[in-house]
């Protein structure tokens, strides 16, 4: 019986997949128009706010990660937490430039 259950919270139907991949086109338009016009140094924040967005798109619908368990999402956050830490390590010797 579980097995159904757990079966059924992964079928997205095909507009799902769609209205996502949508989603993941815009924001790539986004961003390539960001990285055109000269925000200073708000450029690179913003690109990588998008790229958040679309990570979390793709990690929630495409690779079902709301249905996983708890140690998958475990990894997940580790991975995120050394992202971020590698993220306040580049951008803190870029700003000393």
């Amino acid at each position: 019986m579980e097995e159904k259950e757990k079966h059924s919270l992964t079928n997205h139907s095909y507009s799902v997949y769609i209205i996502v991949w949508l989603a993941l086109l815009t924001f790539t338009a986004i961003t390539v128009a960001v990285a055109g016009i000269n925000f200073g140094n708000a450029t690179i924040a913003i690109a990588l706010i998008i790229a958040s967005i679309k990570t979390y798109l793709v990690l929630t619908i495409f690779m079902h990660l709301k249905i996983e368990n708890n140690t998958f999402k475990v990894f997940i956050i580790i991975a995120i937490f050394f992202l971020i830490v590698t993220f306040v390590l580049l951008f803190s010797d870029y700003s000393n430039i």
